[in-house]
């Protein structure tokens, strides 16, 4: 496995993101959305990391994640990443990468990151002209966020409990621009 630039270490947040090979697809039907979540509950152990939330787009994904060991990218990225490709792969007749090469890891420091972060995660698919309102995502973890499905995959605790109300974190997702957003800019696209 490749050194990675951003060194995972437990304890801390980060926003673990991929996208296809040549800006392809990395979902090409409903039963590649479905699979790829059920592998992130098999492989995403809640003793090895906790995921704050994500957003399955057709040609990326977005995960922010704290991890709770040091391995992760060898125990838990590694096989749940092979195990994504080799099932598309197999169903789609396809041979070759499907993603444009390891996952990518930014290591979010700041609450304030952390917050503008899960906005930009949840308007992806409204910035990206997928939907009209982040809550018409099915992929995502807003609609866990505002209290219209109970899923058990993200746990929004830490990030809603920095707001007063869930009304004012939807308030805050929805008036986010991601080219508007100093945060963004000076954490997110930094090397």
């Amino acid at each position: 496995m490749p050194i990675r630039e951003t060194k995972l270490v437990a304890g801390q947040y980060y926003h673990l993101f991929n996208r296809g090979a040549n800006r392809g697809l990395i979902f090409f039907n409903q039963e590649n959305w479905t699979f790829f979540l059920r592998q992130i509950k098999r492989y995403f152990a809640p003793e090895r990391v906790v995921i704050l939330a994500y957003c399955l787009m057709p040609n990326h994904y977005h995960l922010l994640v704290q991890l709770l060991c040091d391995d992760f990218g060898e125990t838990v990225m590694q096989p749940f990443s092979l195990s994504y490709v080799k099932a598309v792969n197999k169903q789609q007749g396809r041979t070759g990468p499907l993603f444009e090469g390891p996952f990518q890891s930014r290591h979010v420091d700041q609450d304030e990151y952390l917050r503008h972060l899960t906005a930009y995660i949840h308007m992806n698919p409204v910035t990206a002209k997928l939907v009209r309102n982040p809550e018409d995502w099915t992929y995502s973890s807003y609609q866990e966020y505002v209290g219209l499905r109970a899923g058990t995959l993200p746990q929004t605790e830490f990030v809603l409990g920095q707001f007063p109300t869930v009304a004012a974190y939807a308030d805050f997702v929805r008036a986010f621009q991601p080219g508007d957003s100093h945060v963004i800019s000076e954490y997110l696209f930094r090397e």
